[in-house]
């Protein structure tokens, strides 16, 4: 792609560099708008080469600088439309903090949320399965901000309070299958597990007792004096 010697100089993108701001403004010359869009299209695959960590961006972002390095004056059949030349330089709007005080600070305010989406599903199986998962949250994070006199019961009173009592879990089951730990303890297995680990233990536990190694000659040779 030729770059024409009467481009400007000035570098309006400048993690772009010149040579890139000099093929814009070639593009930008190009009688045939097909032509331009050819050019155009390549440019941008010439951006994401020379930019890796551009590849972790959309497209629409490089077809956006592309527009600008062109000064908003490329006429061309892109994927994405033009973005308004009002929005260049404009600032973004403030993002309010949330109101509202968090009850509990070391389990932050996703939790709270996450509680109140519980209280809305009406299956018991589910409600339950997002109270564990809560409650598994909830003890990583108590667990780094105290972990001295750590207990499931503190987790589930705490849950209590931040549903104003809504939802519900017994405290024995919790222990019992250590539903609260982030990976389910080695030595819990549901007893149709366990049974059939035991049941495969006494088969060869009779295996090996039914299978005493014989000897193969019937008619062995007995031993000279």
């Amino acid at each position: 792609m030729p770059v024409s010697p009467n481009t400007q100089n000035t570098v309006i993108l400048k993690e772009y560099g010149k040579n890139i701001q000099k093929l814009v403004d070639f593009i930008k010359t190009v009688p045939s708008k097909e032509k331009r869009t050819e050019y155009a299209y390549a440019l941008v695959e010439l951006m994401k080469q020379l930019n890796p960590n551009l590849k972790l961006e959309s497209d629409q972002k490089l077809w956006d600088d592309l527009y600008i390095m062109s000064n908003f004056e490329l006429d061309i059949d892109a994927p994405f439309p033009m973005p308004p030349k009002e929005l260049l330089g404009k600032r973004p709007q403030v993002v309010g903090y949330p109101e509202g005080e968090v009850k509990f600070k070391h389990y932050g305010r996703n939790i709270e949320k996450l509680i109140e989406n519980a209280i809305q599903i009406e299956d018991d199986e589910e409600q339950e399965a997002a109270i564990i998962f809560i409650g598994r949250l909830m003890r990583s994070f108590h667990s780094t901000w105290n972990r001295e006199n750590f207990d499931d019961g503190i987790i589930i009173d705490d849950i209590k309070i931040l549903s104003k009592g809504k939802l519900h879990i017994d405290l024995e089951k919790v222990k019992e299958n250590g539903l609260f730990e982030t990976s389910t303890r080695r030595d819990f297995k549901p007893p149709s597990v366990q049974e059939n680990e035991n049941n495969n233990l006494s088969a060869r536990k009779g295996f090996s007792g039914n299978n005493k190694r014989r000897n193969n000659n019937p008619n062995p040779k007995k031993r000279r004096n």
